[in-house]
């Protein structure tokens, strides 16, 4: 289910596009009618949206750049709705923008590509969190070694080396010594020379 946001002023374009979104193939959305900036800030106390689609000139005007900051770490996507001529640099800082003329197709193409963009984006955070010590542990476990050898290797208790062992499964949702070779390999943390019994 995609949590989708409509932050429209008008009750015709927004709820037609409710209607519209609703109505996607292959698409589960559950829309949230938003008609004003305070029921817009009331939304994002209580639930974040997967997207916010908005009108630019909602609330006089859409602060892009204030928004980011403010749900920081929230992976909303943006979309601009764009209902008359849009200035192409405005429409720049929106992750995807849709037009009133656009076709049920469209709209649900464009919103697929935003969801396989946040999907990228937490593959890449996965990536990222594992610590320094993490990684390390990796390296270890694919070149063959022991929780016993690993923790002489690095000084640590055998305990806080399964503890490691533990996070890495849950960080990389990978639960295998040859899984996680696979993605020392593609992620360059070894070589392929450097894996023993391949």
């Amino acid at each position: 289910m995609i949590r989708v946001a409509v932050a429209e002023t008008s009750v015709i374009i927004r709820s037609g596009l409710t209607s519209a979104l609703k109505r996607l193939p292959n698409l589960k959305i559950q829309p949230i009618e938003l008609l004003s900036v305070e029921a817009l800030n009331d939304c994002l106390s209580t639930q974040y949206p997967d997207i916010l689609i908005v009108n630019p000139a909602f609330g006089d005007y859409f602060d892009v750049a204030r928004f980011r900051e403010e749900t920081v770490g929230k992976r909303i996507r943006l979309m601009a709705l764009v209902t008359s001529f849009v200035d192409a640099s405005l429409l720049s800082k929106y992750d995807e923008s849709i037009s009133i003329l656009d076709t049920l197709e469209t709209i649900a193409e464009k919103i697929s590509k935003l969801q396989d963009l946040e999907t990228a984006d937490e593959e890449n955070e996965n990536q990222e969190s594992l610590s320094q010590r993490e990684r390390e542990i990796v390296i270890c476990v694919v070149k063959g070694m022991t929780n016993k050898e690993i923790a002489e290797k690095l000084f640590l208790s055998i305990h806080t080396v399964i503890t490691h062992r533990r996070n890495i499964s849950k960080k990389l949702q990978i639960h295998s010594a040859a899984g996680l070779t696979i993605y020392a390999i593609v992620n360059k943390l070894v070589a392929l020379s450097d894996v023993r019994n391949l």
